[in-house]
C-alpha cells in the first residue's frame, strides 16, 4: 500500500505545479530543491547568500543533471524586500518559506537581526503570496517555541514562554499566519522542526548545529565539547523527513488540515552523551578512530533542557510517516563529511 507522501509525489509527477523556496541555497532549502527537481517540479530558489552558499546549489546540479535543473530559475533577492517577494512569488503555487537567520545563540547576541529577517522578512514573504494568490504558504517553524513548558513529549496546543529572540520570531511567524487565515483567508501550514540534520548542514561557524559541528571535530581528532552534562535531550530529525513533512504540507487538500502547525520530528528523544557515542561509532565503522573523551562546560543561556515531539497530529491529517531515525540518518549523512 502506498504512503500518502508516494502518493503525492505520484501526483505531481503527472501534474507538476510551480513552487518558490527561500532560502534555497541553505541546508533544508537545497534538499527540497533536490527533492522537487528530481520529481519534475518548476522550482523558484529565493536565497541573498546570508547563511547558504553557491556550492549548496552546484551540488544539487551535479546530483540531478543538466536537464532536470533546467526547471530551476535561481533569483538572488532578499526577503527584507517586499517587491523583490512580489516578483519571485508571481506565478507560483507553493511557497516553501525556509529563509530565516537561525540559531538561539546568534538571536541572543544580535535580535535585531533576527527580528528584521525572522519576523520582518516573514511578513513580507506572507504578503507577497496573498497578494499573488499563491495555493497554499508553508513556512519553518521551530521547537524553539515550546520555551520552558515542561510536558514532554510536546504537543502542538502546549506551548510555555519562549527563552530567546530566535524563538519569539517562530512564534511570532505563527501568530501572523493564524491572522492572514482569520482575516484574508490565506491557507498556511506552519512546521515546528526538531533539530534536523542531512547532508549539506554547515560544520562550520560559531552558529553551526550540533550534530555537523560534532562530526566536523570528530574527524578533526579535536575534542568535543558538551554544554551542560550532557543528559539534555533532543529529537534529532533526518533531513528526508523534512523534506516529506514539507511536500505533504503544501499538497494537502483536507480543508480541516490547513491553517495549523504540526511537530516535524521522529518522536523519540537522544541524550547528548548518547548522541556521542553514536557518533563515534559510525566513525569508527568508517574507519575513523575517536580517542578523545568529551568536554563538560556550563550550560547554554536560551537552550531547552529536553525536546521531544508528540507527531501524531502530523500523522493523522497530513499523512506524515517518517522513514528514518537517527541511527538511519546519520547512517546515510556521514559519508557526505568525510574526505572524498
Amino acid at each position: 500500500m502506498q504512503t500518502a507522501y508516494q502518493i503525492a509525489l505520484a501526483t505531481l509527477n503527472q501534474a507538476p505545479k510551480k513552487w518558490l523556496i527561500s532560502g534555497v541555497a541553505g541546508f533544508i532549502g537545497s534538499n527540497l530543491l533536490e527533492t522537487l527537481l528530481i520529481n519534475n517540479q518548476q522550482v523558484v530558489g529565493l536565497d541573498n547568500f546570508a547563511t547558504g552558499y553557491q556550492k549548496n546549489l552546484k551540488e544539487v546540479r551535479a546530483n540531478i543533471g543538466d536537464k532536470k535543473w533546467s526547471n530551476f530559475n535561481f533569483v538572488e533577492g532578499d526577503i527584507t524586500q517586499l517587491e523583490q517577494c512580489r516578483a519571485a512569488c508571481n506565478g507560483v503555487d507553493y511557497v516553501l518559506h525556509q529563509a530565516a537567520l537561525g540559531s538561539v545563540p546568534r538571536s541572543l547576541l544580535d535580535p535585531i537581526s533576527s527580528n528584521a529577517t525572522n519576523v520582518d522578512g516573514f511578513l513580507n514573504m506572507l504578503t507577497a503570496a496573498k497578494d499573488t494568490g499563491v495555493k497554499s504558504f508553508i513556512y519553518a517553524s521551530s521547537s524553539s517555541v515550546y520555551g520552558d513548558h515542561p510536558t514532554l513529549p510536546k504537543i502542538e496546543e502546549s506551548i510555555g514562554h519562549q527563552l530567546s529572540p530566535y524563538a519569539v520570531s517562530k512564534f511570532t511567524n505563527e501568530l501572523y499566519a493564524q491572522v492572514f487565515s482569520r482575516s484574508y483567508g490565506f491557507s498556511t501550514i506552519g512546521l515546528r522542526y526538531f533539530n534536523v540534520f542531512g547532508k549539506r548542514q554547515d560544520p562550520e561557524g560559531a552558529y553551526a548545529a550540533v550534530i555537523p559541528r560534532w562530526i566536523g571535530s570528530l574527524v578533526g581528532q579535536k575534542q568535543i565539547t558538551i554544554n551542560g552534562d550532557g543528559r539534555q535531550s533532543r529529537d534529532f530529525t533526518y533531513i528526508d523527513n523534512v523534506v516529506q513533512a514539507n511536500i505533504l504540507a503544501a499538497t494537502c487538500t483536507d480543508v480541516s488540515a490547513r491553517n495549523n502547525v504540526y511537530n516535524v520530528a521522529v518522536g523519540e528523544k537522544t541524550t547528548l552523551n548518547e548522541l556521542f557515542l553514536i557518533l563515534k561509532n559510525i566513525l569508527n565503522s568508517h574507519q575513523v578512530k575517536c580517542e578523545n573523551p568529551a568536554l563538560y562546560q556550563s550550560a547554554r543561556e536560551g537552550d531547552i533542557i529536553h525536546s521531544h515531539a508528540n507527531i501524531n497530529k502530523a500523522i493523522s491529517l497530513l499523512g506524515y510517516s517518517p522513514t528514518h531515525n537517527i541511527i538511519d540518518g546519520l547512517m546515510l549523512t556521514m559519508p557526505w563529511y568525510l574526505p572524498r
